[in-house]
């Protein structure tokens, strides 16, 4: 999508403090850390939310939650870590292209927000 801030990242036109990064998905810390630890992790691929995915996407999803898995290990999150996804305006959606908040390395507290 043209005016995606995520599209443009996974294509290199913004910088990012990029994590990680394959031909499927591309892994950044996030500008404004709400935890100790807190990276994005978001498919090239623009998909507005998770509100648009199906069962055709369960490759790309189980690929996903395998490199937040591996990440996770990578940066020591073994005392536990939260994934988020927010999906729309009431859901906390600000950027338009599905993407998963991983924050960890402090205590979060339910419910969220």
């Amino acid at each position: 999508m043209e005016d995606c801030l995520f599209c443009k990242i996974a294509a290199g036109e913004i910088p990012s403090n990029k994590l990680y990064e394959d031909e499927e998905l591309i892994a950044f810390y996030d500008i404004d850390p709400q935890a100790p630890l807190h990276f994005l992790v978001v498919p090239k691929q623009h998909i507005t939310s998770a509100q648009e995915l199906s069962e055709e996407n369960a490759a790309l999803l189980g690929h996903i939650y395998g490199v937040i898995a591996r990440l996770c290990r990578e940066q020591g999150c073994e005392k536990g870590y939260r994934v988020v996804t927010n999906v729309g305006e009431d859901g906390g959606q600000t950027v338009p292209h599905l993407h998963f908040h991983v924050l960890a390395k402090r205590s979060l507290a339910w419910p969220p927000g």
